[in-house]
């Protein structure tokens, strides 16, 4: 049986805190504990449910502040639901912070050993893969010089091709695609393909409708920590496009349906 993802009744929120709170010990003192106290919470996700069926590919959706990234986080085990669960059977791969885990005063070689080993190869394994990950990343140059030199481009090229090699069941990848140049998309787009066609349950976040509705089966459309839509890729991207305009052209909201 493949890798599957199920989300049940996902609620997640933070703590907000007043602009004026103390920032410092001399403040707190000075101006009172009071401020320390939070607000208010804010509901980043609220009653999201949904599931991937093993070997489907999902793209997620959604204005800036939707909830896409923290879902990913929370699925990809980066924190945990204040409301509801989630079930995640496969080893997984994420793409969810560009550079997470990369330490700047490292070199090439050394971050790709050390982020292998915490995405779960054991150091044979990436010393294995080694050579095949600098050419996907076309960063042979580049071993041996600190990350602090890689532009944010070569970074997102070095995360992409250590999660390729991990050979992941469930891959998470939070919109690394709209980083670096049209060929290296492409063959990330490729490498996304094979996994597809290898049976990995995939779920995309993506400012690109048009990417989502010709890779994915079904799609997410979230605004404001709900899901507006959850369907057939086609029939969401569809609506999500003329809906986003419609809203743009009135300046009216887009309603939760």
């Amino acid at each position: 049986m493949g890798a599957e993802i199920v989300v049940h009744s996902v609620g997640k929120s933070f703590r907000l805190f007043h602009p004026r709170r103390p920032r410092t010990l001399q403040e707190a003192v000075v101006h009172g504990l009071r401020g320390l106290s939070p607000v208010d919470r804010f509901w980043a996700l609220r009653d999201v449910s949904f599931s991937v069926a093993p070997g489907k590919m999902v793209g997620i959706m959604g204005a800036n502040g939707a909830g896409k990234s923290t879902l990913l986080r929370l699925i990809g085990g980066v924190g945990h639901p204040d409301e509801g669960h989630i079930q995640v059977t496969g080893r997984i791969g994420a793409l969810l912070d560009l550079g997470a885990g990369f330490h700047p005063d490292l070199t090439g070689r050394e971050n790709v050993y050390i982020n292998g080993v915490i995405s779960g190869l054991s150091r044979r394994e990436v010393s294995r893969y080694f050579d095949s990950i600098f050419h996907f990343a076309e960063l042979e140059d580049f071993i041996d010089s600190p990350l602090r030199v890689y532009s944010t481009g070569m970074q997102m090229r070095l995360a992409f091709a250590i999660a390729a090699h991990i050979e992941p069941e469930v891959l998470l990848i939070d919109e690394v695609l709209a980083v670096g140049d049209i060929s290296f998309q492409q063959k990330c787009i490729q490498r996304i393909e094979r996994f597809k066609y290898q049976g990995c349950t995939i779920l995309l976040v993506s400012h690109e409708p048009a990417l989502i509705a010709e890779q994915c089966e079904d799609a997410i459309w979230l605004h404001a920590g709900k899901i507006v839509s959850y369907g057939k890729a086609a029939a969401v991207t569809e609506r999500y496009v003329r809906e986003r305009s419609l809203a743009h052209n009135t300046g009216g909201a887009i309603a939760n349906a």
